[in-house]
């Protein structure tokens, strides 16, 4: 009981809870926060940093974004990267991309006017293969800087590389040509079959009658382009077939598919001074006109053909006695009312100046005649000399022509106009032209030969000479078989009466050898009457008796006139 009561005096009791027990720490609160305030300390100072080290944003405009990706595309300079693709979004009129690169710091310069960026990828043509790396790391943004200093954000990125970066060593020259031809840019410069350069650009002329073509030449071979220097297109093959036989000409394999320029120096004295950056030349056709002498001004001259001249093409050359002085340009059908026929007008191109020193005699004798040493004078005073033109075959395989002024003997005089425009040339039909007349006339004569007549008699020739050949083998030919017969019986019995044993040949041999003695006898008798001709009055003498008798045992020769008589 005790206890009970004095639990209930001093202890808790039923209704009451206990009290819980308060502890105050007072730096707990400073701790918690204290990580959190750390990050955002670090994470400005990395903002700060960036913004610090950060470069400006530049805005390139591109035909694709093919290949790039925000974020992660970067923008290299000489393998190094200077910073990075931004943002990409397409142009208001969709035309285009526009690519913000964000540069670092230290690329501050490439935000200026002359930077050039574009997309490197992979590329394959018949210049060769580019941009091999970016198959593995994918394509990235090139840059080039330039040398200006004048702030710049908006850029028209290049769809290809450019040919030369700004600071190669070299200088840039211009060839005018009147296309462009095989020629594009990256085309190789050749100089004695080396590559020295290559074309960076080209673009028409202002007038749009030609070609402006800059090419770079890398040092220290640029020193080799002169003021002298000629330039000729070397893409594809230069065939020729001449008197030493077939000749084929070519820079390299890379040339004939991609085409290319050579230069030299001409042959013989010249000036060999280095031209200046951006001079300009003309680029020739081949390496044969590009070394040939100057042309000089040219001139334009018409002339009127009364015959066909099919085969003669733009471009056929002009030739004075075998020299070539210029090339034909136009070819126009006319009309003559008078004569109603349709004379063809030729006009050509001629450089005086190709005839070298004999033009200048022509025009020094000009001048000592107190006369105008124009073109039109000279050409009049040997147009009174028999100067013409003359459509010439010059090639039998493919009937090409070509127009040559020639001195043609006895020709009858033409009036000649010094003063017209454009320079008129008399003409005289050429030599296949008067082939073409003699050919006709030769037809003409034959046409008139009776072909029908002699054909009908040769007809009746014909059959004439067929019934003479039945005749002969119907009837002729038998007989003429029964003849051959009979003479070979003849022959057969003729043998038989000549064989040794018959009396026919006994008798022969018999007659033949009276016959010796006969002719033994009057040869005799002939010796004597030559001795003594008056034994044909008085007759033949005596013998005389021999003085000394013959021994016996031999007997006297007869006497010559009975061995004479003896047979």
């Amino acid at each position: 009981m005790t206890d009970d009561s004095n639990t209930g005096a001093n202890g808790p009791t039923g209704d009451e809870l206990p009290q819980p027990v308060v502890v105050h720490r007072r730096f707990n609160a400073s701790l918690i926060w204290l990580v959190p305030a750390l990050a955002a300390l670090v994470g400005l100072s990395l903002v700060i940093n960036n913004r610090l080290q950060a470069g400006p944003q530049v805005t390139v405009s591109f035909q694709s974004a093919e290949g790039l990706d925000p974020g992660k595309t970067p923008v290299k300079y000489k393998s190094v990267v200077i910073g990075r693709v931004h943002k990409i979004r397409l142009s208001s009129d969709r035309s285009h991309v526009l690519v913000t690169v964000a540069l670092e710091k230290s690329a501050e310069s490439f935000a200026t006017k002359g930077t050039r960026f574009w997309v490197v990828r992979p590329r394959i043509g018949l210049g060769g293969i580019s941009g091999i790396d970016t198959l593995l790391s994918g394509a990235f943004i090139g840059a080039d800087v330039g040398d200006s200093n004048q702030p710049e954000e908006h850029f028209k990125g290049l769809e290809t590389p450019p040919a030369v970066n700004h600071g190669a060593p070299g200088r840039s020259f211009v060839l005018h040509a009147e296309d462009l031809g095989s020629l594009d840019i990256g085309s190789p410069v050749y100089y004695r079959r080396i590559q020295v350069g290559r074309v960076v650009s080209y673009q028409l002329d202002k007038d749009g009658k030609g070609v402006s073509l800059h090419f770079f030449v890398d040092g220290p071979n640029d020193r080799f382009v002169t003021i002298s220097s000629r330039f000729w297109n070397a893409s594809g093959i230069d065939l020729s077939v001449g008197a030493n036989g077939l000749k084929l000409n070519t820079q390299s394999l890379a040339s004939v598919l991609a085409g290319g320029i050579a230069f030299q120096d001409p042959r013989g004295p010249h000036d060999s001074t280095p031209a200046p950056e951006d001079t300009s030349y003309q680029l020739f056709n081949d390496e044969t006109t590009a070394m040939a002498p100057p042309d000089g001004e040219p001139h334009y001259i018409r002339m009127r053909f009364d015959q066909s001249v099919r085969g003669l093409a733009v471009d056929a050359p002009v030739e004075f006695l075998g020299m070539n002085i210029g090339k034909v340009v136009s070819l126009k059908l006319d009309y003559d009312e008078k004569t109603q026929h349709f004379p063809v007008i030729v006009g050509a191109l001629v450089y005086p100046r190709r005839l070298g020193g004999a033009y200048d005699k022509l025009e020094a004798m000009a001048r000592e005649r107190g006369e105008n040493p124009d073109l039109s004078q000279l050409m009049g005073v040997l147009i009174g000399k028999g100067l013409r033109a003359q459509a010439r075959t010059g090639n039998l395989l493919t009937g090409q022509l070509y127009v040559s002024l020639d001195f043609v003997p006895h020709v009858p005089k033409v009036a000649f106009d010094p003063t017209a425009k454009p320079l008129t040339i008399p003409t005289v039909p050429g030599s296949f032209d008067k082939l073409q007349e003699q050919l006709a006339e030769i037809v003409d004569k034959i046409n008139k030969i009776p072909l029908d007549s002699i054909g009908r008699n040769l007809d009746q020739t014909l059959a004439g000479l067929n019934a003479t050949l039945k005749q002969v083998n119907g009837q002729t030919l038998p007989e003429f078989k029964s003849t051959l017969q009979g003479v070979q019986k003849t022959m057969g019995t003729a043998n038989d009466a000549l064989s040794g044993d018959s009396p026919l040949q006994q008798n022969l041999g018999a007659t033949l050898e009276q016959v010796q003695r006969m002719a033994r006898s009057l040869r005799v008798l002939t010796d004597y009457l030559g001795g003594h001709p008056e034994a044909l009055l008085r007759g033949r003498r005596g013998d005389a008796k021999p003085d000394n008798p013959k021994p016996a045992g031999v007997a006297a020769p007869a006497p010559a006139a009975q061995q004479g008589s003896k047979p």
